[in-house]
């Protein structure tokens, strides 16, 4: 449904006493909205001024130059994706085509398993604009409690990524629980990334775009967030947990903190986290399992839900990471849904025998 701007006056205008004015605005995934894309506001006509009405109807009149007819974030017109190249294969003999390192600092496991595929070089050149995408879906959990990733994995990525050359690294997500800031704030990940020199970004309703999908098998189409398929590397960092719905949260699940309307997603989700995973291919994904969480996902909330693991898992390949987080859960790719759409439509490799391998105590 297109915006509307409706004045709903009861009669007669003497005595009529409401008005609402109906804007277009953020969508209920975007933060803010109650009504899917449109914002309601009601006035009493005892304090409201023509002056005011006017100007009233004037934002309204803005907001809809602003969001168009779809509603939020102008995502009407479908578009073709950037062209980002497809994530490196292992450069040199010597490195490994996926590591997992294991150990009490989660700073140095992540170092190790990032030098084990032949470090942070291989994928961020001098200059280049990186996005890390953590998972940070709410602003009611602290880091022990395993909803969101740990800060200090994201930070040592910033720090090896402004280390490597690059020339801006931001760090964003779209949390469903509670506003950006405040869950940035909470997962600790705002004040690490700062203290790293990274900075945190809070996704803009303007920035999202409908883009084509080609390669999609159950969508043709998704908006996503702008920025992410036009930066020079994109770093997908999950938390491993368990999901409700897709059984395991992992690099392919954290995808959906980059598009609008994830829920949609949820219907055949594991060929649409898939589908997904085709257009926006992260150059590099890098799991947190210092923490997982068991049970009661994707927010958890009680510790006793809670495994320390102490490991980091690091490759190019996001299917094949995500295979191997599985058997921190007792189970492999073949048991995710998604690992197994995504392997089927050439993404990645969910045979870990068929990988080298490396794991690291540090």
């Amino acid at each position: 449904m297109g915006p509307l701007i409706v004045v709903s006056l009861t009669w007669p205008i003497p005595s009529m006493q409401h008005l609402w004015l109906i804007t277009p605005g953020l969508c209920k995934e975007c933060e803010g909205s109650r009504f899917g894309g449109i914002m309601a506001q009601e006035m009493t006509m005892s304090d409201l001024t023509r002056k005011d009405f006017l100007k009233a109807v004037g934002a309204a009149a803005a907001g809809l130059a602003v969001f168009g007819p779809a509603g939020c974030g102008g995502a009407k017109t479908v578009v073709s994706a950037p062209t980002r190249p497809a994530p490196p294969s292992a450069l040199n003999a010597g490195d490994a085509y996926l590591a997992a390192a294991h150990g009490p600092d989660p700073a140095t496991i992540t170092e190790k398993a990032m030098e084990a595929i032949g470090g942070m070089k291989r994928f961020v050149r001098k200059g280049d604009d990186v996005i890390v995408k953590p998972n940070i879906c709410v602003d009611y959990h602290s880091p022990e409690y395993a909803a969101t990733t740990n800060p200090t994995v994201v930070a040592t990525l910033v720090s090896l990524c402004l280390a490597a050359g690059a020339g801006r690294v931001r760090v964003m997500d779209m949390p469903f629980g509670g506003t950006p800031e405040s869950a940035y704030a909470k997962s600790g990940i705002g004040p690490a990334v700062e203290a790293a020199g990274g900075v945190m970004e809070v996704m803009s309703p303007v920035r999202y775009a409908t883009y084509r999908i080609p390669r999609g098998r159950s969508i043709s189409s998704w908006p996503v967030y702008r920025d992410v398929l036009e930066t020079d590397v994109l770093i997908d960092v999950p938390i491993a947990k368990v999901h409700d719905l897709a059984g395991l949260t992992l690099g392919g699940k954290n995808l959906l903190g980059v598009i609008q309307d994830p829920g949609g997603i949820h219907m055949n989700i594991g060929q649409r986290v898939a589908d997904l995973i085709s257009l926006v291919r992260p150059n590099l994904t890098v799991v947190d399992a210092v923490r997982i969480l068991l049970r009661n996902g994707p927010t958890g909330g009680d510790l006793a839900d809670v495994k320390q693991t102490d490991t980091v898992i690091a490759s190019h390949d996001i299917v094949a990471a995500d295979a191997f987080a599985a058997t921190l859960f007792g189970q492999t790719g073949a048991d995710v849904s998604y690992v197994v759409a995504a392997h089927a439509m050439g993404l990645g490799e969910i045979d870990l025998k068929k990988l080298k391998i490396r794991l690291i105590e540090a």
